[in-house]
C-alpha cells in the first residue's frame, strides 16, 4: 500500500514497450497501467517537466554465474512471473512499525506546515559510532511543508504537496511527503504495509526516486519501503547538501520524524555511498545493507570537481547528454529510446547548484580505510558493463567489508535497478529476506555518553526523546605536524590531486623542505583561515600574480579559482582589473593563460 497525495490522476494505459512514444504524463504522478502485468510502469514525463517513472521495458537478466546469492534467474526475463515469496524478515532486531508518540496538524494547501524538530549535532567520526535516539514521531500521514532554515512557514500552493513554488514548478511527486524543517530533512514517500519493517532505497546522483520504480511491487509485499530524492531532485527543495555525511544525517532527521529507528538499507551510487556512510557512523540504524554500483571512493577528487566547473559553466546539458552512456549499456540505449529520453530528462530538471554540490561530496567522500568497522550483512551488486563504479570497485568492498557478498549482473551497466529490473529485484529479495533473519546488533560495540558512567554495551533500545549533545571540547592551536596534515589536505582540494602529486613527484632532498614549508605555511595556515572564503582567495591570488608577474602559477590557480566557484566571467573581470592597475600587458599575458585553461576545463566531453 502506497502512501500517495490527496490527488490522484485518471489511469492511463500504458504503451506497449514496443510501440510509439507515449503521452507525457503529470509530473512525478503514478499512473497505473492495470493490463500491462505486475512491473508495468508509466511513460515518461515531456521535456520541461519533471519526469514521470520510465516506460515499460522487456528483457531480463539469463543468468549470473558470478553472483554470491544466486545461482540464475532464468524467469528474470518473463514480465508478469511470479515473485519469489522468501520468508518475511523477523527476529529480535527486525524494525516496528512507528509509534506514534503525538500527531501534529498535517500541511494542507494554503496552510503553513509545522514539523519535527531534531537535535542539530555536529555529524560523528566514523572511528565512534553511538546509539541514536528520536524525537516524538509525526503520525505517518503527516505532509508537512518545508522551509529554508529559520524562515517564517509560508503557504504552499494549492494543489501541490511540499511547498513547490511559482507557476513553472510542477506539483510534488505522487505519494511524496515534504519534509519540515528543510534543510535538515528530505523530500519522500513510502509503499508497502505500514506494520512491515522498514527498507530504505536511495538513489544516484542525477535521478529520482523513480529509478526504483520496477523493484516496488515485489519489494513491497515484503517490506514497507522508504524511497528519497536527494535534494534538488525530482522536485525537491534546492538545499544543498555539503557532504555525504550531511546527506545521512538528513535522512536520519527524515526517520526520526516518522519513528522509524531501525532498517534495512539499497542504495545506488551516491546512495550507496549514503548507506555505507550511516553503517560507519549510526551501526545500529542499518539492519542490513546493499550496494547497488557504489564504491569506497568514486573515481578520483579532481574528476568530479572539474564536473562541477562543467555545470556551472555550461549548465545541465551536457551531464545529461551524456548520461545514457553512462548509465545503459549501448544495446539497452539503442533498443529503449523512451527510457533514454526519460533519464535524460531526469538530469535536465535537477537543480544546478544541488549537482554541483553531490559533485563535491563525492569528490571528497573516500571510506577506503574504514571498511573493517562495516558490522553488518552486506550485498555489493554492480553491473558487469559499469564503466562508472565497476567489478573493480565492487571487489573492493567486498574485500574490506567483512561480511560482504558479490553479485555480478550480466547485461547492465551503472543503472543496473533500471536495466535489468526483475534481475536485481530477485537478488534484492534474497538478500534482505535472508541477512534480515541474524540480529547482529549485539556484536556492535555502543559507546556511553560523555556525561553518563561508562556502562557495558547493551543491544540498541530507541528511546522517544532527544539525546542531550555532547560536550564539544575547546578548540586547541594546531601542532606543527597538523598543519601540514591540513595543509595537504587543503592543497589537494584547491589545486588538485594531479597537480599536488606531481609537485611531490618532482620533489627531491633539494627542495622537499621547501615543499612543506609551503604546505604547512601557506595552505595549512593561511589557506584554511576562516577570515575569507576561498572564492575571495583566489580572486586575491590571481591580482596577485599578474601584479607580480609570476605567470607561471598562473595556470594552476586560474584552475583551483573555477573549482573554488569562480565562473568564466568573473575571472574576466579579476583580470580586466588588474589591467587598469597592473598594466595592459601583464593583463594580455595574464588573458592569454586564462583563457587556455578556461578552456581546458570547461569544455564538455564530446
Amino acid at each position: 500500500m502506497s502512501e500517495v497525495s490527496e490527488t490522484t490522476p485518471q489511469p492511463v494505459q500504458a504503451p506497449h514497450p514496443g510501440g510509439p512514444a507515449p503521452h507525457p504524463g503529470a509530473p512525478h504522478q503514478a499512473v497505473p497501467a492495470p493490463h500491462q502485468g505486475p512491473d508495468a510502469v508509466p511513460a515518461p514525463g515531456a521535456p520541461g517537466s519533471f519526469p514521470a517513472p520510465y516506460p515499460p521495458l522487456g528483457g531480463g537478466a539469463p543468468g549470473f554465474p558470478e553472483a554470491a546469492v544466486a545461482s540464475g534467474f532464468p524467469e528474470a526475463a518473463q514480465p508478469d512471473r511470479a515473485p519469489l515469496a522468501p520468508p518475511a524478515p523477523q527476529g529480535p532486531f527486525a524494525p516496528q512499525p512507528p509509534r506514534i508518540a503525538s500527531v501534529p496538524q498535517t500541511a494542507e494547501a494554503g496552510q503553513p506546515g509545522p514539523g519535527p524538530q531534531t537535535a542539530q549535532t555536529a555529524p560523528a567520526q566514523y572511528a565512534a559510532p553511538g546509539p541514536q535516539t528520536a524525537p516524538d514521531a509525526p503520525g505517518p500521514h503527516t505532509t508537512p511543508v518545508p522551509q529554508a532554515a529559520h524562515a517564517v512557514p509560508a503557504p504552499a500552493p494549492q494543489g501541490t504537496q511540499g511547498g513547490a513554488q511559482g507557476p513553472s514548478t510542477p506539483s510534488a511527486p505522487q505519494g511524496a511527503q515534504a519534509s519540515a524543517a528543510a534543510p535538515r530533512t528530505l523530500q519522500y514517500r513510502f509503499d508497502g504495509p505500514e506494520d512491515a519493517p522498514v527498507l530504505v532505497i536511495g538513489p544516484s546522483l542525477g535521478t529520482t526516486w523513480h529509478m526504483w520504480d520496477r523493484q516496488i511491487p515485489e519489494l513491497s509485499q515484503h517490506w514497507r519501503v522508504f524511497r528519497y530524492d536527494l535534494p534538488g531532485h525530482g522536485g525537491a527543495p534546492a538545499h544543498a547538501a555539503a557532504s555525504v555525511a550531511e546527506l545521512g544525517d538528513r535522512l536520519l532527521a527524515t526517520l526520526d520524524g516518522l519513528g522509524v529507528q531501525r532498517f534495512g538499507y539499497a542504495g545506488c551510487s551516491i546512495g550507496g555511498a549514503v548507506g555505507a556512510d550511516l553503517a560507519l557512523r549510526h551501526p545500529h540504524r542499518v539492519a542490513s545493507l546493499a550496494l547497488v554500483a557504489s564504491s569506497p571512493r568514486f573515481g578520483t577528487a579532481d574528476e568530479f570537481r572539474q564536473r562541477g566547473v562543467i555545470v556551472r559553466t555550461n549548465g545541465l546539458e551536457p551531464m545529461a547528454r551524456t548520461a545514457p552512456e553512462r548509465w545503459f549499456t549501448p544495446g539497452f540505449a539503442a533498443a529503449q529510446p523512451a527510457i533514454v529520453e526519460w533519464a535524460v530528462q531526469m538530469v535536465r530538471t535537477t537543480d544546478p547548484g544541488c549537482y554541483i554540490a553531490a559533485c563535491e561530496a563525492l569528490a571528497a567522500f573516500d571510506i577506503r580505510g574504514a571498511l573493517g568497522r562495516i558490522g553488518v550483512p552486506t550485498l555489493v551488486l554492480v553491473g558487469a558493463e559499469d564503466q562508472v563504479t565497476g567489478p573493480a570497485e565492487a571487489r573492493t568492498l567486498v574485500a574490506g567489508i567483512p561480511d560482504a557478498r558479490l553479485a555480478l549482473v550480466p547485461g547492465a551497466s551503472h543503472l543496473a535497478p533500471v536495466e535489468q529490473p526483475a534481475a536485481v529485484s530477485d537478488l534484492l529479495l534474497m538478500h534482505f529476506s535472508t541477512a534480515w533473519q541474524q540480529d547482529t546488533s549485539a556484536a556492535i560495540p555502543v559507546l556511553p555518553h560523555i556525561t553518563a558512567p561508562a556502562a557495558p554495551s547493551t543491544p540498541f533500545v530507541p528511546v522517544a526523546e532527544i539525546a542531550p549533545a555532547a560536550a564539544t571540547p575547546d578548540a586547541v592551536a594546531p601542532t606543527p605536524d597538523d598543519r601540514y596534515e591540513q595543509g595537504t589536505k587543503v592543497r589537494r582540494e584547491v589545486l588538485g590531486d594531479a597537480h599536488v602529486d606531481a609537485v611531490n613527484d618532482t620533489a627531491d632532498v633539494f627542495t622537499e623542505d621547501f615543499q612543506e614549508l609551503v604546505t604547512r605555511y601557506a595552505w595549512g595556515e593561511v589557506w584554511s583561515r576562516d577570515g575569507l572564503d576561498r572564492r575571495t582567495r583566489s580572486v586575491i591570488t590571481l591580482t596577485a600574480l599578474v601584479t607580480s608577474g609570476h605567470l607561471e602559477g598562473l595556470a594552476a590557480h586560474t584552475r583551483a579559482a573555477l573549482r573554488n566557484g569562480l565562473t568564466p566571467a568573473e575571472i574576466k573581470e579579476v583580470l580586466l582589473q588588474t589591467a587598469v592597475y597592473c598594466g595592459i600587458p601583464a593583463a594580455g599575458a595574464a588573458f592569454a593563460v586564462a583563457q587556455k585553461v578556461i578552456q581546458e576545463e570547461t569544455t564538455p566531453p564530446a
